[in-house]
């Protein structure tokens, strides 16, 4: 099943340093059966990573049980649409990559809203 970016065009990877997505296959796929829906690719900030933690979802710090090193600021990571929304209301988005991420964001984003916050894959 093809995959679909925000744009409308096959969607390219977020990240496989650190390996991301529900799916832990480097993109923001959405393949129905996701219940965080974690398709928008995100360069995470300081900023962001505080909010997340602050709301109960700690992103930085380390998990080696599950093989998870904690993210830094600078790192792409797949994110709930719910929550990069939730952060963006708050004042603290953090920026976006439209081309790793998932059609099936515009459920809960405006793509006006995800183009203020864009910028260009790595």
């Amino acid at each position: 099943m093809q995959q679909i970016n925000v744009l409308g065009s096959e969607l390219m990877p977020c990240s496989y340093d650190p390996m991301t997505g529900y799916y832990r296959t480097g993109c923001c796929e959405n393949r129905g059966d996701d219940p965080g829906m974690h398709v928008v690719c995100c360069r995470v900030t300081g900023d962001f990573l505080e909010f997340s933690k602050a709301m109960g979802n700690d992103l930085s710090t380390p998990m080696p049980q599950y093989g998870f090193s904690g993210l830094r600021p600078g790192d792409q990571w797949c994110v709930c649409a719910d929550r990069w929304e939730e952060a963006r209301l708050a004042g603290h988005p953090c920026p976006v990559v439209l081309e790793s991420t998932h059609l099936s964001a515009l459920e809960f984003v405006d793509l006006a809203e995800l183009r203020a916050h864009a910028v260009s894959a790595d």
